[in-house]
Formats: C-alpha cells, structure tokens, sequence
C-alpha cells in the first residue's frame, strides 16, 4: 500500500501548529520548517481545511490553525483528508474471466480474495481511527528540544 507524500507533510503540519501554540500561521513559514514546496503544501492544507482539520485565517497576520484539539484527530482522519475515502483494494472479479470464467456454475458467493482483502483494510482503517495526533505529540514532548525548534521556527 502506498500513499502520497503529502499524508506525511500533513501530519507534521499538523503537529507543528500544535507546537506553534495553534496557528495562525502562514503557507511559507509551514513549508519552510521542513524544506517543502509551498505551493505543494498548500494543496494539502486546503484538503485539511475542507476536511475540517484546519481553519484558513485570511489577511496579513492570518495563516492556519488547527480546527480542532490533537485529541480529536486520528491517523484515518488524516490519511481521509488527503487521500479521500476509496477503498485500496477493487476487485475486478477475474476468477470469471479467461479460462476461470468458463468452469460452470459461475460463482454466486463473495470472492474470497476480496473479503480476506475488506477485512485486512478494515484492520488497517481501525488502528488508524484509534490513534490520535495528541499521542503522537505526547511522544514529541519527550523530546522537548523538538518542541523548541518548531516553536522557536513558527513564531
């Protein structure tokens, strides 16, 4: 399973704005914490922002800030946000076709490679869902040297 980069740039912006007491803060200042492309991080922070993740503070003091506590972002959230909320696997039901397809009766029950498939990402979704951001940053703030640098950077 792969997904973009732009999950990984997510959650750290994220945990930066935590960090940075909140937000506002701007596009460029966010990028420039870990040597990102602005305008590509831009577009992740706007999936944020129509997620409900973030909140775009318009105007020159303006920037981003968190919508909501750390405690109320999961992983999933996340990955939703900048990802969308498709399944990884599509089953294209090709046990019917080719020579497979030819063998009567075709088949009426749930392919069994599609639902070992369902259940492992079912899996995967829900140890996404029960870890939250504030977890994350409780493992950050025993490196309080981090937690200096982002805001030290950021304001």
């Amino acid at each position: 399973m792969r997904m973009s980069k732009g999950v990984e740039w997510a959650l750290h912006t994220l945990l930066n704005l935590h960090m940075a007491g909140g937000g506002p803060v701007g596009n460029g200042q966010l990028a420039a914490m870990h040597g990102l492309s602005a305008t590509y991080l831009n577009k992740q922070l706007q999936l944020l922002v129509k997620a409900e993740l973030l909140t775009s503070i318009p105007g020159a003091h303006g920037g981003f800030r968190l919508a909501r506590g750390l405690e109320r972002i999961t992983l999933l959230d996340v990955v939703q946000a900048i990802e969308g909320d498709v399944r990884l696997f599509h089953c294209a039901e090709i046990r019917c076709c080719g020579r497979a397809g030819e063998i009567e009766p075709q088949p009426t029950e749930a392919c069994p490679v599609k639902a070992a498939m369902v259940r492992a990402e079912d899996a995967w979704r829900q140890a996404l869902a029960a870890q939250t951001l504030a977890e994350i940053q409780a493992e950050l703030d025993r490196r309080p040297a981090i937690a200096r640098a982002v805001h030290t950077a950021l304001n």
